[in-house]
């Protein structure tokens, strides 16, 4: 029997107990007691005693299936569904020892969170421990911290500090790797780094700020790069490791996978054919690429015997786009693809067309494309004046592929997406981004049948509205208000006048 199966069985026992206690009481209310003397003090005697077997009872069934009823909107106090599904998807045991602070409230209601995921799947044996009390306890698995949870599996211990039900569901996915991928960022031309700030990317130009190219020849803050996704890599029990594309190195033989995001300055002839060996002996490539870079011919050629075609431009799409911004793609609907499989909104701040290039040996599919109104614009400063002239269809950003480059040659996995900056550290804890990018990541893996869970990401919170939400704004505040103002101390003038 399933989890959620589980859950409704342990809740209609939980209601059939409740109301069997509901009839008793009100069947007790009318029940006449007859006769006299010692048979009368019998009868209520054995009344009171099948009342008292009967809450006894009741209270072991509902003791033995209780149910969680939690009514707040949020889900306040049920742990995260990401959290559950782990835990019920566990097929072999996992020990986990929480050690807290009984007066600390984080604690205490990360211990419930805990024991309610417990109850979810009899092999999450879940154990709390109060490290005050008990610091013997805590000396022999080496805990010096509150708050820290220690998951023991078959073959591995983790420790997380947190009183988070997601980062100890992380921790359970960390303790029951068998291996750990090695995850490759490419360097030396100017791509986007992983060992950097956490917190902001953008560009600076003498004439103003941007999250896109415009500035990028002048000013790139140290904050820019891969800072937020490679944490969350690391969460999920992945290494991240930068690696140079140098002719007449080739690529480690450990990277599982390898990801070049936003290269600035164009390849080499010859590093573009150590990316073609790297895929002929089974590697999986993920190339994340601004509108604006100029891609190397081999390179090209490389990627379209591959798979994936990378057209020039900007797309624009006056009918799917983020805020009010005809250049920020926002995605809804997308292709049946593990990738973007339960995916929910995405959005890509300027992005450039990737069209999908299957032939015999490989398979190549868009995961998801423009509306059917959007257009390529090659100047992106005066998109509005080529409207008119282009032709408008619908454009697909990114592309999947997968097959062998070469007969008897090990399979290879690619993706191809034609913007950068969503998976930046600006734009990679918003809505569906960090989702797309990590299940990019998983699939290159090969570990796209795992459970997933994003890594919570720390952002500052924001107020995200629509164009439709700021036009009403506007003119609410800008033109109803200060008229319904004017219009009264006009009225109250021509009152006063009479």
């Amino acid at each position: 029997m399933s989890g959620e199966e589980s859950e409704w069985l342990d809740a209609l026992w939980f209601v059939g107990c409740i109301a069997a206690l509901v009839v008793l009481f009100a069947a007790a209310l009318r029940l006449r007691v007859y006769g006299a003397g010692w048979r009368r003090w019998t009868l209520r005697a054995g009344v009171i005693v099948g009342a008292i077997a009967a809450v006894l009872a009741a209270n072991v069934a509902v003791y033995r299936h209780d149910a969680h009823l939690d009514f707040t909107r949020e889900g306040a106090f049920t742990p995260s569904r990401e959290a559950a599904d782990i835990v019920r998807s566990l097929q072999e045991p996992v020990q986990l020892v929480y050690f807290y602070q009984k007066d600390n409230a984080a604690g205490r209601a990360a211990v419930t969170m805990l024991e309610l995921l417990g109850r979810l799947n009899p092999r999450l044996s879940v154990e709390a421990v109060d490290i005050d009390r008990n610091p013997a306890r805590a000396g022999a698995f080496g805990v010096q911290l509150y708050n820290t949870a220690v998951i023991v599996a078959a073959t591995h211990k983790v420790q997380v500090v947190s009183t988070d039900d997601r980062e100890v569901a992380l921790g359970i996915l960390r303790a029951l790797r068998q291996r750990q991928p090695l995850v490759c960022f490419v360097t030396g031309h100017g791509e986007y780094d992983i060992d950097n700030f956490e917190f902001h990317t953008h560009f600076e130009g003498s004439h103003s700020h941007s999250h896109n190219s415009e500035g990028i020849a002048l000013v790139q803050m140290e904050q820019h790069g891969l800072g937020r996704m490679r944490r969350a890599i690391e969460k999920l029990g992945m290494e991240a490791r930068k690696v140079e594309l140098r002719p007449g190195r080739p690529l480690p033989e450990d990277c599982g996978a390898l990801i070049d995001a936003n290269p600035r300055t164009p390849h080499l002839p010859a590093e573009a054919d150590l990316l073609r060996a790297y895929l002929e002996r089974g590697g999986n490539y993920m190339l994340l690429v601004e509108p604006d870079f100029v891609l190397e011919p081999r390179l090209a050629a490389v990627l379209t015997d591959a798979g994936a075609k990378v057209g020039d431009g900007v797309i624009v799409d006056p009918v799917d786009h983020y805020f009010t911004d005809e250049q920020m793609i926002a995605i809804t609907r997308y292709s049946n693809h593990p990738v973007t499989r339960s995916q929910a909104l995405s959005f890509y701040p300027g992005a450039r067309p990737v069209e999908p290039m299957p032939r015999a040996g490989v398979n190549a599919v868009a995961l998801f494309a423009s509306s059917a109104k959007s257009y390529v614009a090659l100047d992106r400063l005066r998109y509005r004046e080529e409207a008119a002239t282009v032709a408008k269809r619908s454009y697909p950003l990114a592309v999947a592929a997968e097959g062998r480059l070469a007969a008897g040659a090990p399979a290879y996995r690619m993706i191809v997406v034609g913007d950068a900056d969503f998976a930046s550290n600006s734009f990679f804890p918003y809505l569906a981004n960090a989702d797309i990018a990590l299940a990019g990541v998983s699939w290159l893996l090969h570990e796209e049948r795992l459970p997933t869970l994003k890594p919570p990401v720390e952002v500052l919170p924001t107020v995200t509205l629509t164009s439709a939400q700021v036009r009403w704004i506007f003119i609410l505040t800008v033109l109803l208000l200060p008229g319904a103002v004017a219009c009264t101390g006009l009225g109250v003038w021509l009152w006063r006048r009479h």
